[in-house]
């Protein structure tokens, strides 16, 4: 089948050709026809399937007739991230070079003004994130009611995000007679809800089981210590034949910190996470699309959607949390029919996520072995078994080599939070001055009660018995 059997205008398909392409994929394939036909649509497929040209295309022809108005988009494309949401406006701009089309691209991170504007213009198509989208209708700067075609893309990765509020919020906005396009990678019951919700009537499209990986890509799991990562990293880098490669992590943190360290490696490697500005993360994406780097260092920001030729490898520097992120990780290669190379690095602490992935894609991803970087997990507990199996047999024969010889009494030993040693008594002059001159005698002594006295009241008769200064009343003037 080509894209001339597909029904697209020749304007359209003059572009398509000017950019390199004459055959559908399948999702394209399904997917055109039946939104030129302004059905709803739900559409099933994994990543790199060509599903953004599948919409992209079809809503060109249908936004080729009419006119635009003021604050009021004819047709909105909600994207979870602002890289997906660039990306489509590269795409319409591609394929849309020969229309009198109209669009505004609506995300976080660059100035609000000159979106206003573009707005106050009149757009046929509006690209958005749903934050921002929301915060401008609050403000009163943006009217849904004019909107014909609504597109949910990555409806999953919307609600791993947390959007399906904000989701359900804007489609309630919207005229209720008006076409709907939903595109996922998979269908959990939310999406479902969702479609059920505000879809009429649906065609539904699937090209891929949910969640399965690209064939054309061979992937490839690599047990490491979690210290000899880098090291083995290194490794592929330099050995596997790598052209261009996105490295994946799963903390912002270690992307500024391993692509650092591969740059002083002396790799070409660049660097994009969420903590970067819009302006910085382009220009770092342009940069690797150009060649002026050939590593990118990445946390899922760009996991996903990102549609960059040529990518020969992804790395799994860690194990996505996620196992949905897995498939769009190593989705970014093997592109276009293309084949490419997945590596994943699994330190122990790795065990259960890499487990997860493959519950969810249904095959074992294959253990690749290499001589650098094995743990040494495994060998541990052995050896200490060992050791503990030995222990009894050195005592024993060491029992039997000196049968007789008594072994030495050890000192008992003193444990550290035990009492601590009493102190020396002081000479009994000293305590004699420091305690009460008198004092009754203790019961313990073995004195009857007849014979205790109380010294405070009653003084001694005996001569020497008293050892204290003579009471007043005892004194005897002389005469």
């Amino acid at each position: 089948m080509k894209f001339a059997d597909l029904g697209l205008s020749d304007e359209l398909l003059k572009s398509v050709t000017d950019a390199g392409y004459d055959e559908p994929t399948p999702i394209q394939a399904q997917a055109i026809p039946s939104v030129l036909m302004m059905r709803d649509i739900i559409g099933i497929a994994q990543t790199g399937t060509g599903k953004t040209a599948g919409f992209v295309l079809p809503m060109i022809d249908i936004l080729a007739h009419g006119r635009r108005r003021a604050l009021m988009p004819r047709s909105l494309i909600l994207e979870p991230t602002r890289e997906l949401a660039a990306q489509v406006a590269e795409n319409f701009e591609k394929y849309g070079k020969n229309h009198d089309l109209k669009m505004a691209l609506l995300i976080g991170g660059v100035q609000m003004g000159d979106q206003v504007k573009a707005l106050q213009e009149g757009v046929d198509v509006l690209i958005a994130t749903p934050g921002r989208l929301m915060d401008l209708f609050e403000r009163g700067k943006i009217l849904l009611t004019g909107c014909e075609l609504l597109v949910i893309d990555e409806a999953d990765r919307m609600l791993d995000m947390g959007f399906i509020p904000d989701i359900e919020s804007i489609c309630s906005k919207l005229p209720a007679q008006r076409q709907t396009l939903l595109f996922s990678a998979t269908m959990p019951p939310p999406i479902k809800k969702l479609a059920d919700r505000f879809l009429s009537n649906p065609k539904s499209i699937e090209v891929a089981r949910p969640a399965s990986t690209n064939t054309n890509i061979v992937q490839h799991k690599v047990k490491v210590a979690a210290r000899a990562k880098r090291e083995v990293l290194r490794h592929l880098l330099r050995t596997d034949n790598v052209s261009t490669a996105i490295v994946f992590c799963n903390r912002k943190t270690t992307v500024r910190e391993l692509a650092k360290s591969l740059k002083s490696h002396g790799f070409s490697a660049g660097e994009i996470h969420g903590d970067m500005d819009q302006s910085a993360r382009n220009a770092e994406l342009q940069k690797f699309k150009d060649g002026g780097i050939n590593i990118l260092v990445a946390s899922d920001v760009a996991a996903r959607g990102l549609d960059v030729k040529g990518v020969s490898h992804v790395f799994n520097f860690d194990t996505p949390w996620h196992p949905d992120d897995y498939v769009h990780r190593i989705g970014r290669t093997g592109r276009g029919g293309a084949t490419g190379r997945a590596f994943t690095l699994v330190s122990p602490e790795d065990a259960e996520a890499i487990e997860n992935v493959e519950k969810l894609t249904g095959n074992p991803i294959p253990v690749m072995t290499l001589e650098i970087g094995a743990p040494e997990a495994e060998e541990r507990p052995a050896r200490k078994t060992r050791d503990k199996a030995e222990k009894p047999q050195r005592a024993a024969k060491a029992e039997k080599a000196a049968p007789d010889k008594a072994a030495p009494e050890k000192p008992a030993r003193r444990k550290k939070d035990s009492a601590p040693a009493p102190r020396e008594e002081a000479p009994r002059e000293e305590i004699a001055r420091e305690q009460p001159r008198y004092e009754e005698p203790r019961r313990d002594r073995g004195q009857s009660n007849e014979r205790r006295r109380d010294y405070r009241s009653e003084p001694p008769s005996a001569p020497g018995e008293w050892n204290g200064p003579i009471p007043g009343f005892l004194h005897v003037s002389a005469l």
